[in-house]
């Protein structure tokens, strides 16, 4: 992909002039507008309030950091702003939160696959993420129903698995917390062409 010259970059100041209505990120200066998916809104909405019950309750009882759900900006750089669907910060990280945003890499992220945002998930998402290391990437997968998890080690990401809804897993960052894949996507709703969107 060609770079984006230096004076055409959009930047955090460009991106807080933005309308409200859409949801935008900004990666290496281009300027990307997620438009509304008309197929797997449910689907998301579902799986990212399921994935941040799942985090939160355990994460909360234990006194671990903190877990939000998009929309928030994760500020990586001038030049990068993103709002991933479900993210993880460490009790020892608390200070990348702040007043209105998080700036810095969080320690875990999650992207929910849609059809207008999966590239962007599976590439530049996730080679912006390696690079500012952040420690554990998932993607997720609503139409497989499946999870793959990403652990950052020398500087790039190593999968180290693929969760579908009979599976359990660990978080390589919570390893007393188990995952159920039937708990992630419980009462997901599948092929409705009615729906659509995807939560704010």
């Amino acid at each position: 992909m060609a770079s984006t010259p230096e004076h055409l970059k959009f930047t955090y100041e460009d991106y807080l002039q933005l309308s409200e209505d859409r949801r935008y990120e900004i990666i290496g200066g281009k300027l990307f507008m997620t438009p509304s998916p008309k197929r797997v809104h449910q689907q998301i909405k579902q799986i990212s309030r399921n994935l941040t019950t799942i985090l939160w309750s355990y994460v909360k009882a234990n006194g671990l950091g903190e877990v939000f759900e998009a929309p928030l900006d994760v500020l990586f750089s001038h030049h990068d702003v993103v709002q991933p669907d479900v993210l993880f910060v460490s009790r020892e990280n608390l200070s990348i939160i702040g007043e209105d945003n998080i700036q810095g890499a969080p320690d875990l992220i999650i992207e929910i696959l849609s059809p207008s945002t999966a590239e962007r998930d599976l590439d530049l998402k996730k080679k912006l993420y390696a690079r500012h290391a952040v420690k554990e990437y998932w993607t997720v997968d609503p139409e497989a129903r499946k999870v793959t998890a990403y652990l950052w080690k020398d500087n790039d990401y190593v999968n180290t698995g693929v969760y579908g809804e009979e599976d359990s897993w660990q978080p390589y960052l919570l390893p007393g917390l188990t995952i159920k894949g039937k708990e992630v996507f419980e009462t997901c709703i599948q092929n409705n062409p009615e729906i659509h969107g995807k939560q704010s």
